[in-house]
């Protein structure tokens, strides 16, 4: 039986059919804010994109300008993701509500308790240790044990700090506050301070070269800036030393995600982070920076399981966000630059 269609009847099948085709289109694609260098995620963009189709737009910054973004457009937002490079910021931007909470049984799974969390509204990606770095033609393994230790005499006019105005160490003071308190911290930030060999440094790999070359003898640093300089000359005079292995551990902070409040495409944003958790996704994730995968499944990268293993912090670190401004009002009147 031949079906007359007439103009009017016509005009609502395209309207319906186009509609569909535009909601396709949107749903392929999530977008992302990422405080994670360009040339270190947008590997990751491409191989989930050649995986299941899916285009990732993103813009990349500085996580302060990223999450004024987020509370500026509102719902209004395209941002699907917001990944950031320090567990203060993600805490920062779940409490100011910019984050949604995932019900997500395969990231409880793939992401200790401790690095995620515990409202299940951002969660790790990767781990950074941030622990102490020597010259061993000057230091013995055997005179190091602990980030309080620095503190001592013993260290006066020997260390080097990188300023207190990056998070990573704003994050390591708030998670001594959180272990120690937060009189004994202060305390052993002046020491730190007495003890410092010259003025701070604005980035850990200055900090470590001026330890190479004798500057100073000990610091402070994030393990995958070492790799960077070891990798360009292994016979940089450097060496990793895991303190506090007879209590809390080695500070831990991540890079880690958590989808936006007012996401466009919840669900297939949370595929993708969910995916990021994944073995395949960590092996890039870690290993892009040298740091170390989140999952405890993925093995680190053999440079990275070269330097040893270590019992880290279990201290979840949320506390880096909770006790971010404690430890920025306590290294002011450390006189901690």
């Amino acid at each position: 039986m031949f079906l007359r269609v007439v103009p009017w009847v016509l005009f609502a099948i395209y309207v319906v059919v186009l509609g569909s085709v535009e909601n396709a289109r949107a749903g392929d694609e999530i977008v992302v804010y990422s405080a994670r260098n360009e040339h270190l995620i947008k590997p990751l963009f491409d191989a989930y994109t050649a995986e299941t189709g899916i285009e990732i737009k993103y813009i990349t910054d500085k996580a302060g300008p990223l999450l004024q973004r987020l509370k500026a457009e509102g719902a209004d937002t395209p941002a699907d993701l917001f990944i950031a490079v320090d567990a203060g910021n993600l805490w920062q931007a779940a409490e100011e509500g910019l984050l949604s909470t995932v019900d997500s049984t395969l990231l409880n799974v793939n992401v200790p308790a401790h690095l995620r969390d515990p409202d299940d509204r951002w969660f790790g990606l990767s781990v950074r240790a941030r622990t102490i770095v020597y010259n061993p033609t000057k230091v013995r393994p055997a005179d190091l044990s602990s980030y309080e230790a620095l503190a001592e005499d013993q260290w006066v006019g020997r260390v080097c700090l990188r300023t207190s105005k990056k998070e990573y160490n704003q994050s390591l003071v708030a998670m001594m506050i959180a272990d120690l308190g937060e009189a004994a911290t202060e305390k052993v930030v002046r020491g730190w301070i007495k003890n410092l060999a010259t003025d701070v440094f604005t980035s850990d790999t200055t900090m470590m070269e001026s330890i190479a070359a004798g500057q100073c003898d000990v610091g402070i640093g994030n393990t995958y800036y070492f790799g960077r300089i070891m990798l360009d000359n292994p016979k940089t005079p450097l060496a990793l030393f895991w303190p506090n292995q007879k209590d809390r551990g080695v500070h831990v902070n991540i890079s880690g995600a958590g989808i936006a409040r007012y996401a466009k495409h919840p669900e297939e944003a949370q595929r993708f982070l969910e995916w990021l958790s994944s073995i395949k996704a960590q092996n890039l994730f870690a290993d892009g920076n040298l740091e170390y995968p989140v999952n405890p499944s993925v093995e680190p990268h053999p440079i990275v399981a070269s330097w040893g293993d270590f019992k880290e912090s279990m201290i979840n670190v949320s506390q880096a966000g909770e006790l971010q401004s404690d430890a920025v009002r306590l290294m002011d009147r450390a006189g901690y630059a």
